[in-house]
């Protein structure tokens, strides 16, 4: 397996088989030659802690893939780049990996600063794309024809059942203020304004909107901001980091809002540790739960966890996700390489449905996906769905118990 934290290339060849049926023919190459993916993943930089979270779970998927004979009969290689966080560095990568390696398919890496420039690259290509994690917006604005999100659900929708459960309150115990923080980033910032919109729309008021930059380490004044404002309800949007630093400064002025939500922070198996185990009732949407019923997820997760010693967490689902995705298209269409097999591979996933470790997932014409997150809350030191009503695992908790 490869080294995560390597700022160069890295290529990783795995033996994994064919996730669906499917067997058609290989375009006479030989059944032995490897399928080889190309990715560029932010290994290091303000994106690294997701980056190896989506690195594993393509790892996680290329090895369950090999241990049933490949695709198309053929073995899986990964070939993963390290972009460095960086958008200069992953339009590079993947002019690299396409044009100059040839590499027969290609994933997406994480975060939506790099999401763009790189699907613009496999688009010149006419390169199917589909990609773990650009949820915002500006990802489907941008017309691409190529690229498909992996995940249930975009950016701004994923506090729809949040919003809901939120204004559906008796209104004596509805919320009615609200501070925002988010990183600038279209994400982060998707998440934190999609629940914005909605909650404005219903009548709760914003008192705080702080915007911040990626690299931010010092949170002291807006967390003075936002406890200045004794906002009911505080929303993150934010990656892990920045997310355990303004809860670290807000828990030092005494702040206590009665519902706190953060983008994806709290999901981290860090996070309890790195906010003083004080997480009661803390809320975030997930896309992924290590209990759902779907067909595929059971052995993800067994597979996985003898692979890295640990359950997998949502990132490393989506990668997982993107690889199920990839793997349902070419068995489906019968070939895995450049030029007009690409095309086919495209034509596919817009018109099927495919079977995931996060469910079904199809697709408008944009590449958005159809569906919506879990709200997952942490109650009685563990984090537990509690929305929508039909999948929960708890309560709601309100208002969240001080940290």
């Amino acid at each position: 397996m490869s080294k995560i934290g390597k700022a160069l290339a890295i290529a990783t060849i795995l033996t994994l088989g064919a996730c669906s049926g499917g067997d058609g023919g290989d375009s006479g190459e030989s059944t032995d030659e490897p399928i080889v993916i190309g990715v560029s993943l932010p290994l290091t930089g303000d994106f690294s802690e997701p980056g190896k979270g989506v690195q594993q779970g393509y790892e996680a998927w290329a090895k369950v893939v090999n241990d049933k004979g490949g695709l198309l009969g053929r073995p899986v290689e990964l070939k993963i780049l390290d972009d460095q966080s960086n958008a200069d560095r992953v339009v590079a990568d993947y002019e690299q990996l396409i044009g100059k390696d040839q590499v027969d398919l290609v994933f997406g890496p994480f975060s939506t600063r790099l999401v763009v420039p790189s699907a613009r690259v496999a688009e010149e290509y006419g390169m199917l794309f589909v990609e773990p994690a650009g949820a915002a917006k500006e990802v489907f604005e941008q017309g691409f024809k190529n690229l498909f999100y992996a995940a249930p659900a975009v950016a701004n929708d994923h506090y729809n059942y949040l919003a809901e459960h939120i204004l559906t309150m008796p209104a004596d115990q509805r919320p009615k203020t609200a501070a925002y923080a988010a990183m600038d980033d279209p994400f982060a910032q998707g998440t934190a304004y999609g629940l914005k919109a909605k909650l404005e729309a219903g009548g709760v008021k914003t008192v705080v909107n702080e915007v911040y930059p990626p690299n931010t380490t010092d949170f002291s004044g807006i967390a003075a901001k936002i406890a200045d404002s004794k906002a009911d309800v505080l929303v993150g949007g934010s990656q892990y980091q920045d997310g355990v630093n303004l809860i670290v400064a807000l828990q030092q002025l005494g702040y206590q809002p009665k519902l706190a939500a953060f983008s994806t922070a709290p999901t981290n198996p860090e996070f309890a540790k790195a906010v003083g185990d004080k997480t009661e009732g803390i809320l975030s949407p997930t896309g992924y739960s290590q209990d759902a019923p779907y067909e595929s997820n059971k052995e993800f997760v067994e597979k996985y966890t003898a692979q890295f010693g640990k359950a997998p967490e949502e990132d490393q689902a989506n990668g997982y996700t993107t690889g199920q995705v990839v793997a349902a298209a070419v068995a489906a269409v019968g070939c895995a390489e450049q030029g007009d097999c690409q095309k086919k591979l495209v034509d596919w996933v817009r018109a099927n449905e495919v079977q995931t470790v996060v469910g079904p997932l199809s697709w408008d014409d944009t590449g958005k996906p159809q569906g919506a997150h879990m709200i997952q809350q942490w109650v009685s030191g563990d984090i537990k769905i509690v929305l929508p009503a039909p999948v929960k695992e708890a309560e709601f908790i309100y208002p969240k118990p001080a940290w």
